[in-house]
């Protein structure tokens, strides 16, 4: 019995001592609370403080058990007191219990007090003293002890009931906090004050006649309030506190937040919800980046205090969403680092059909053709789409998996074309995270002496421990985009000017360079706009989280105007880095361009010279100017052989004909090439250049289209021709249908089936388009 009984003292402790459910705390970065989340057992059981006041330890050891650091967890002197004060009472009014035993009896879950019980306790009592220090039996003691309604610990107790943390407290807070488990019940306001009040009061007394405080100050304790009702524990950043105890389990977290910053973008978030909820858009997110540690200081994952029926728990910040136009800068980007794009190269932007997949730009105008930073700058669908054909949709997929887009997890043929249009899906955190690596990459670039680190491009550190470190772990391998290109690409989104929703232009301020962009997606569900700076990386989100569309929901229009918001109280914060990124030109080349179409510099053009990404020289060479010799008049293209007076040799510039039959709406200034004069063989009505569909732009099916009543339309026809004034011939089938001049676009009614559209101008040039009607 004797072996069996030092077995059970040898073993009879748990490991952990308590496993009751915690609650979970959120701390901002200096440590104050920002957010927290109860129990799953409804109690407010907070994680042991990491501080507590040595007042509040001294009043529990001289109210609970003042021979505590002398017995061995049972004190033989306190049991003898404890039978004769109950044999005198003839009830138990004393239970002996020391501050070791009082822990046994909440590790074992507060059993009913009996003589047994008391037994136990007593035995778990040794062998606690002799597992641990009399300071971790006391912060047990701390932890657990109940302090009143759903308070469980000194941690929640003052939390609750004084709105701080127990690592700070007057006299009369620890002596009020001390008497309370011994009679949880005295806390509920209105209720047993006066037995609370006398309680403080005598501890207070029994801790000025044991020294630990003078008579006066005793008196001035007695003076302070008792608390009311418990304060309301913060709510600043409920969502990344969900996020956490999801990820790691019940417990303290201390933050990367800044505690002033998150309550400051709280604001700002509520107030600009408070522009959208006219528009029944009800859902806003924002973050706020650090670059130099890669950590976030701001995060609302959605709008603050917002009502039930709007789905205020969905954290936007990890929520997959449809991308927009976001992926355009990477795309961008990759073009840029393979020398297939030059940042004022011309793209082509005319319509055009891709099989199944037509798209358009946003606000249904084409430039015909236009510079890759302002086709970037503008967010242009057309451009990028024949970009993303170029480049290759499975490897623009694997890029964005490789940066980190884990959203994009179907095979590349699910996405298509579409990819870069908002045909997969990403979150806010993925989005900013791209932005934050080129950010670094940017920052540091020449302190790195033209290396670069990996972790650049690790999703944002939410934890005050993690911080990343910028010159750690460095590689010579630049990954999918170097410096060079990256600082073109943020170079391409300084501009402040973008195009609202009615395609008008709105100007943004900020005090100093900013790279932005914005996204909208297909319904008008998702407003984007995410912006950087050497210091900060800004990304917001406006919707709503059930996937309602509504008209107006822009990234110019309803995202935008936060992300200038919180720049500018960004502004305000004392300044930690440069003014803007310094041009890496270890990653660059001096090339000569075309002034015109921004292609390397063919013999024919005029050329000026620019910082290009380093592989430009793999570029193409500009093939939209030619040389030509006119006659005096200008008026003729002619040769030297043929042709009146001495010819004149000069280069011009053209674009092809669908695209110059848009370029020259914007551009006044251009001119479609002479006609060739007729002692040169050439025709009198012959224009230059050659006429093309606008269209259909190529052969394929086409559907008839219905007006506003249901009844259907016939087939539309457009043609561009460079001659304003020539007359154009359009026939059916061989069938002669009509004669256009000036504009030439004809709506043509035919049956289901195979058919072909014939044009010929005066001068005899003729194209043939073949179609089926479904």
């Amino acid at each position: 019995m004797l072996l069996f009984g030092f077995g059970y003292w040898l073993f009879c402790l748990p490991n952990p001592l308590f496993r009751a459910p915690l609650s979970t705390e959120l701390l901002s970065t200096e440590g104050e609370l920002l957010s927290a989340r109860i129990a799953e057992d409804g109690q407010w059981r907070m994680p042991a403080a990491d501080s507590i006041s040595p007042k509040l330890a001294t009043a529990v050891i001289v109210y609970e058990d003042r021979r505590f650091h002398r017995h061995w967890g049972i004190s033989v002197a306190g049991i003898v007191r404890a039978v004769r004060d109950n044999w005198r009472a003839g009830r138990v009014v004393s239970g002996a219990s020391t501050l070791t035993m009082q822990v046994a009896r909440m590790a074992r879950g507060n059993r009913p007090r009996t003589l047994w019980q008391k037994l136990i306790e007593g035995i778990w009592a040794t062998r606690l003293e002799v597992r641990y220090s009399k300071e971790e039996i006391l912060d047990f003691w701390l932890a657990n002890a109940p302090f009143g309604g759903n308070a469980v610990g000194a941690e929640a107790a003052t939390r609750r009931y004084y709105g701080r943390s127990p690592a700070n407290l007057s006299w009369g807070e620890a002596a009020t906090l001390a008497v309370l488990p011994n009679s949880p019940g005295l806390i509920h306001p209105g209720r047993s004050r006066t037995a609370l009040q006398e309680k403080r009061d005598g501890l207070l007394d029994d801790l000025a006649e044991a020294g630990y405080l003078d008579r006066e100050s005793a008196d001035l304790a007695k003076l302070e309030p008792l608390p009311d009702a418990p304060y309301p524990l913060p709510r600043s950043a409920d969502h990344l506190l969900e996020r956490l105890r999801i990820q790691y389990g019940a417990g303290r977290y201390t933050s990367s937040l800044e505690a002033n910053l998150q309550q400051r973008l709280n604001d700002l978030v509520e107030r600009h919800h408070d522009r959208l909820v006219g528009n029944e858009v009800h859902n806003v997110a924002a973050t706020i980046t650090e670059v130099a540690t890669g950590r976030v200081l701001a995060y609302v994952g959605n709008v603050p205090n917002l009502a039930p029926a709007f789905a205020p728990d969905v954290d936007i910040v990890t929520a997959p969403r449809s991308s927009g136009s976001l992926l355009k800068p990477i795309l961008y980007a990759l073009a840029q680092e393979e020398g297939r794009l030059a940042a004022r190269q011309l793209m082509a932007d005319v319509p055009t059909s891709f099989n199944d997949f037509q798209p358009a730009n946003f606000y249904n105008e084409f430039d015909g053709a236009v510079p890759a930073d302002e086709a970037l700058a503008r967010s242009l669908n057309i451009p990028f789409v024949f970009l993303l054909r170029e480049y290759g949709v499975p490897r623009f997929h694997a890029a964005l998996r490789e940066y980190g887009f884990r959203q994009i997890s179907q095979p590349p043929d699910h996405y298509g074309l579409s990819l870069i249009l908002g045909g997969g899906e990403v979150t806010l955190e993925e989005i900013t995270t791209w932005f934050l690596g080129i950010a670094r990459q940017q920052r540091y670039y020449y302190e790195r002496q033209g290396q670069y680190a990996r972790a650049d491009f690790l999703p944002p550190t939410l934890l005050d421990a993690e911080r990343r470190a910028p010159l750690a772990e460095l590689s010579r391998n630049a990954g999918a985009i170097g410096a060079g290109a990256g600082w073109k690409t943020l170079q391409a989104m300084l501009e402040l000017n973008r195009p609202n929703e009615t395609g008008g232009m709105e100007r943004f301020s900020s005090h100093r360079p900013v790279a932005w962009k914005t996204g909208t997606s297909f319904g008008y569900r998702d407003a984007w706009a995410v912006g950087c700076t050497p210091e900060y990386v800004v990304g917001v989100w406006n919707g709503n989280a059930d996937g309602e569309g509504r008209a107006g929901l822009v990234g110019v229009g309803a995202a935008a105007p936060l992300l200038f918001r919180i720049l500018r109280l960004l502004e305000e914060r004392p300044d930690a880095g440069p003014n803007w990124f310094e041009a890496p030109f270890d990653d660059l080349i001096l090339a000569t361009t075309c002034q015109q179409s921004g292609f390397l510099a063919g013999p024919d053009c005029p050329t000026q010279e620019e910082w290009l990404a380093r592989n430009a020289e793999r570029g193409a060479v500009c093939n939209y100017h030619q040389r030509i010799f006119l006659e005096p008049s200008g008026q003729w293209q002619v040769r030297q052989d043929c042709g009146p007076g001495p010819a004149s040799p000069t280069t011009w510039f053209e674009l092809p004909a669908r695209q110059a039959w848009f370029y020259r709406r914007k551009h006044s200034d251009y001119q479609a090439l002479p006609p060739l004069h007729p002692d040169c063989g050439g025709n009198p009505r012959a224009p230059g250049g050659a006429m093309a569909f606008l269209y259909p732009h190529q052969d394929g099916a086409l559907s008839p289209s219905k007006n506003w009543t249901g009844a259907e339309e016939g087939i539309y026809f457009e043609l561009a021709h460079p001659d304003d004034q020539a007359k154009v011939h359009w026939h059916l089938d061989e069938q002669y249908l009509a004669t256009t001049e000036t504009f030439h676009s004809l709506s043509v009614r035919t049956t289901p089936g195979q058919h072909s559209i014939t044009v010929v101008d005066d001068a005899g040039q003729r194209l043939v388009r073949h179609f089926t009607v479904r």
